[in-house]
């Protein structure tokens, strides 16, 4: 009797998207127009939300595979984007060189107290991306992470296929049907361009895990910006949250902020977490912590974890993040980032 057919068990992360060289310089203070700041100091490291998943989830020890697709230079920092995966295991058979074009990079002015950031970036090989790279039958992964729609020309593009939206909408339509669940991060871009590039996207998701700010230009919602100690609407986050959910978001939304995230699941359940209360005297650089914020979260969610786990290793990954000086330096392996928590405590979410 012929053995019957089973499907191969997925398994893995395989990121899409934004790849990016951060190049970090700390700076005594930001200065208005035409006055001078000293850069005291420069770190060069891997970024993008497609790139810092990745990375971050091998520092935590993922024992899963992962794996990038994108577009790069065949300059210098395409060579430091490609050593770097290497040296962290990550799966670099998905990334196109192209010539002629820088590798996209973003100069980060980090100012030396409490670590704000003001973000230059060049687009660079990243508006190349186009659907033909992204080959979905080579992948195995469990879960494929997009990001981020509005940084990336071709993908952009409005979407000639009979579902309409946009080419991101198209290949997480397509991974879905493939068997593979779906997560998308954002960057802060203008609220009606997020809108625009995003909202078609929700229906295609299983996940989605943004900050504050991105989750309420997509719902619509006003949500003003606080400090990591102070108190936000919490319930305003959850309703924001929820507002994914019933707009297509099929499995769990995060929303993260300085002092902590808020989920919401379908049928009406939401969960908060406070962040770790790093002292202020230990934060070295911001860049990068939402992103290790995700990747905390999807190490949970790729693992079966129930929500407030996963949310947990989200806020103690974002924490050691604010530790180090590049993007990624400071995220450690999870046990390391749990134990930051119980060393600081968290923030209350009452």
């Amino acid at each position: 009797m012929a053995e019957p057919h089973r499907e191969p068990v997925r398994a893995g992360v395989l990121c899409v998207g934004s790849i990016v060289v951060d190049v970090a310089k700390v700076i005594d203070v930001y200065p208005e127009q035409e006055r001078l700041a000293r850069i005291e100091s420069v770190q060069t490291s891997t970024g993008g939300p497609a790139l810092n998943l990745a990375v971050d989830l091998a520092r935590l020890g993922a024992p899963f595979p992962l794996e990038v697709i994108g577009v790069i230079g065949d300059d210098a920092h395409g060579d430091f984007v490609l050593e770097a995966l290497a040296a962290d295991g990550v799966g670099v058979a998905g990334i196109r060189r192209a010539s002629g074009v820088a590798t996209s990079f973003t100069d980060a002015m980090v100012v030396r107290d409490g670590g704000s950031r003001t973000f230059f970036h060049h687009v660079g090989a990243n508006a190349l991306l186009a659907p033909m790279d992204v080959d979905l039958t080579r992948s195995q992964a469990r879960i494929l992470h997009m990001g981020a729609p509005g940084l990336h020309d071709a993908m952009d593009a409005a979407w000639q296929g009979p579902r309409g939206g946009n080419a991101w909408a198209a290949t997480l339509a397509a991974a879905q049907a493939a068997g593979m669940q779906t997560n998308l991060e954002l960057v802060s871009l203008p609220a009606q361009e997020i809108r625009a590039h995003a909202l078609p996207c929700l229906p295609h998701l299983d996940y989605l895990v943004v900050n504050e700010l991105e989750a309420s230009a997509l719902a619509g919602v006003q949500v003003t910006p606080v400090g990591a100690d102070s108190s936000p609407d919490w319930r305003c986050l959850e309703q924001v949250a929820g507002s994914l959910v019933e707009a297509g978001v099929a499995r769990l939304v995060a929303v993260h902020l300085p002092s902590g995230c808020v989920a919401a699941a379908p049928g009406g359940l939401t969960w908060r977490q406070g962040s770790v209360r790093v002292p202020r005297t230990e934060l070295r650089n911001a860049t990068g912590a939402g992103d290790a914020f995700a990747s905390g979260v999807v190490f949970g969610l790729h693992e079966g974890w129930p929500v407030p786990d996963c949310l947990r290793a989200g806020v103690c990954a974002a924490a050691a993040s604010l530790l180090g000086a590049g993007t990624s330096d400071g995220v450690l392996p999870l046990a390391g980032c749990l134990e930051l928590g119980e060393r600081y405590g968290y923030r209350a979410t009452l």
